[in-house]
């Protein structure tokens, strides 16, 4: 066990972060508790209610079941009665019980219908917090929109919110954001002069990649976010984010660099895909890769 009293700022600071990216959200109790001997205590109190259940059972099925006066059309065991009297019964509805799953289809359409009704991004803001169709939102502390200048006929789109873009409500943030924040200021942007935004809007359970079903339902949102903003060029960020746009099953490594059109709601914007942030956290050796096609991307907005 890794004893925090041995271990230097730095290195406490990693720990955290490390457990932050893995899903750790909630601190433990103040005092140990043994689960394994509450499991088992459980398992004991169990055992024991059900044989004193059984145990009352065969008492009663001993036991005379007719009564005086009573017709043999008519009357039933006492056994029969009294377990039927035992047998759980389904719980009343909850006031506040959460929601049916909406179906996957229904779900798609629903999104869909909500995207097209926004005539601005702050109408499309609004119609996603309204969204109730995506199970991504229940686990998830805050919507992620997109930020930024959408005048600036550049966006940049990521896979999906991570943990400290989840705490912050904003794209990009914590350390990812500062790597982020550093890619643009290499080739003269900042931050302020883009628009941010993610493929999923709410950050799955533990940083998991989405599923195919959860892309579905959000796919309607993020492309109206780039059919409202219009944007000239778009720089897609991550192995999730270019086979959402691009389709297909080729890495990052296959698909960065290569521009490509992209027509969305009658609007073409050219696209370029690269390695995402992340990629260059975890193995630094990426960046040579990203400033390639960094470059490239500097060379077709300035041309």
């Amino acid at each position: 066990m890794i004893s925090a009293d041995n271990l230097s700022p730095g290195q406490l600071a990693a720990l955290l972060a490390f457990h932050a990216d893995a899903g750790v959200e909630w601190l433990m109790e103040e005092e140990p508790v043994d689960r394994f001997a509450e499991f088992e205590a459980m398992k004991a109190a169990r055992s024991d209610s059900r044989q004193q259940a059984d145990s009352r059972q065969q008492t009663s099925a001993s036991q005379p079941a007719t009564r005086s006066g009573a017709s043999p059309a008519t009357r039933q065991p006492a056994s029969s009665a009294a377990s039927q009297s035992r047998e759980p019964r389904a719980p009343a509805p909850a006031v506040n019980a959460p929601a049916v799953a909406i179906p996957d289809a229904q779900a798609v359409k629903e999104a869909q219908f909500a995207a097209d009704s926004a005539r601005s991004l702050a109408e499309l803001r609004l119609a996603m917090e309204g969204f109730v169709g995506c199970n991504l939102r229940n686990s998830a502390r805050n919507l992620v929109f997109a930020e930024g200048d959408p005048s600036s006929g550049i966006m940049i789109v990521g896979p999906m919110p991570y943990a400290d873009d989840d705490r912050d409500g904003q794209p990009f943030s914590g350390r990812l954001g500062d790597m982020l924040n550093r890619m643009l200021a290499g080739i003269g942007l900042a931050r302020e002069g883009v628009l941010l935004s993610n493929v999923v809007p709410w950050r799955p359970p533990g940083n998991r990649v989405p599923t195919a079903r959860e892309a579905d339902i959000c796919r309607p949102f993020i492309e109206r976010q780039v059919a409202l903003a219009e944007p000239k060029h778009l720089l897609l960020l991550g192995n999730f984010t270019a086979r959402f746009f691009f389709g297909g099953s080729d890495t990052i490594h296959q698909l960065r660099g290569e521009w490509r059109d992209l027509q969305m709601a009658g609007h073409t914007v050219q696209t370029l895909a690269t390695l995402h942030p992340q990629d260059l956290v975890t193995a630094p050796i990426n960046k040579r890769f990203a400033w390639q096609d960094m470059l490239a991307f500097k060379a077709r907005i300035n041309g």
